[in-house]
């Protein structure tokens, strides 16, 4: 460990994990250090079964009627893959998916007025769902087809609306779109996590549009992938490419103190008494908690079930996304579930999540509209976790933190993370021009 590196990474959540990818790629020295004897930190997937229950329940031992107790890898924050998104693209950018597997989710659903519905996200769907009246069907099938041929270098496309000075909800109006209509698309679809996008350039927007059309086209049944045995696959998979590119990964490793220089800049990270010395630092929130200040605080309930989601086709894996104005809340409630499909539970069983941004004292109870949509669970598994983020950039002191796991059920919002993250290190975007390839699925 007495050597010099140009990043040193603690923690191998996926965002620190895709970080150490990227600079390991670029040729750059990495020294990757985790206080644990596993991947993964707060997103980690436990395994066997009996470890699970151990995390949450303590003395508690599982049913033996659960299957084999090995067939079980549970993801503590599951979170699916846009199949054409920026995630995926920085993923084969570094070489990792040489290592996994990947298979594509079977749904995408919404709630609406109780009941759950399929996303529509083309022509046909749009006037084939039950989702919407019958005009408001055709008026949202002309926005598709809008969505559908928009190029955004060519003004022709436009349809006389100038997508970076129209605000979205003006887009929505021009195209006579229901409040319903505009929440499915924004929640849904493009995926923002409140409705202040409402009032910026529709452009935005617009973009998440054509991306998730685009993801789903590419897999059909809905945009998201995941990886087989889930996302516990990703570090490990990244720990044998660091080795590729001459990157040294050290599990039981603690950080006993990051070191700075008289200008306070980070430059080595101290582990009993051996020193690394470095020119940056990236860490996940708990290495630095005196760096960090609380943005809030995230429910989740894994809960383990032998049978379905009701109303999603018998799908075997899904995403179910409440949009807040639905329940009358700030904060959008988000199932997911995979299933052996993905080798992550035995035959016949499902692993289901729900989770949203707390509001109240009962953070359970706020849960109950998602998991009334379960039916019956046989076990469920409650954790309540703060959520923080950087007091500041790092872009002076060279220590860069990424943000706490937020309660989506999808990447996008990690994924601007880990590209911000990517700037303060290298003062540079990251640049997608140069990856022209997508991921592929074990089918």
């Amino acid at each position: 460990m007495d050597q010099e590196y140009d990043v040193i990474v603690l923690g191998t959540g996926l965002k620190e994990c895709v970080i150490s990818g990227l600079m390991s790629v670029s040729g750059k020295k990495v020294l990757h250090m985790d206080r644990n004897s596993y991947y993964g930190g707060e997103s980690a997937s436990i395994t066997p079964l009996t470890d699970l229950f151990k995390h949450f329940k303590k003395d508690e031992k599982p049913p033996e009627n659960f299957g084999p107790f090995r067939d079980w890898n549970v993801d503590l924050i599951p979170k699916f893959i846009m199949s054409t998104g920026q995630l995926s693209k920085l993923l084969i950018h570094t070489g990792v998916t040489r290592y996994l597997e990947f298979k594509q989710i079977e749904g995408s659903y919404v709630f609406k007025g109780k009941k759950v519905y399929k996303v529509p996200a083309t022509e046909t769907e749009a006037l084939a769902t039950s989702l919407m009246g019958i005009f408001e069907k055709r008026r949202f099938k002309k926005f598709l087809s809008f969505v559908a041929s928009y190029k955004e270098d060519d003004p022709k496309t436009w349809d006389g609306s100038d997508l970076q000075k129209m605000t979205m909800q003006e887009l929505f109006t021009k195209f006579g779109l229901d409040s319903n209509t505009a929440d499915f698309t924004g929640h849904a679809m493009a995926l923002h996590t409140d409705d202040n996008y409402l009032r910026e350039p529709a452009i935005h927007t617009v973009k998440r549009v054509i991306l998730y059309c685009e993801s789903l086209a590419a897999f059909k049944k809905s945009p998201y992938l995941y990886p087989l045995y889930g996302l516990g696959e990703l570090p490990q998979g990244f720990a044998r490419l660091s080795a590729v590119y001459g990157g040294t990964y050290m599990l039981n490793k603690p950080c006993d103190e990051i070191v700075y220089d008289s200008e306070g800049k980070v430059c080595g990270v101290r582990s009993g008494d051996d020193i690394a010395k470095c020119k940056k630092v990236v860490c996940d929130p708990s290495y630095v908690p005196d760096k960090v200040q609380k943005a809030g605080r995230v429910a989740r309930i894994i809960c383990i079930m032998n049978h379905t989601i009701p109303n999603t086709n018998n799908s075997t894996s899904c995403q179910l996304i409440l949009p807040q104005n639905q329940l009358n809340r700030k904060h959008d409630i988000y199932v997911c579930m995979v299933s052996s499909v993905h080798n992550v539970a035995p035959k016949d069983y499902y692993v289901a999540m729900v989770s949203s941004m707390v509001e109240t004292n009962d953070p359970e109870c706020e849960l109950k509209p998602g998991l009334d949509l379960l039916g019956p669970i046989l076990r469920k598994f409650v954790s309540i976790s703060d959520v923080y983020e950087p007091k500041d950039a790092g872009e002076e002191n060279g220590l860069v933190i990424s943000k706490s796991y937020d309660a989506t059920t999808h990447f996008e919002t990690a994924c601007q993370d880990i590209l911000s993250m990517y700037k303060r290190i290298t003062e540079k975007e990251f640049d997608f021009s140069q990856i022209k390839d997508n991921i592929h699925t074990e089918e």
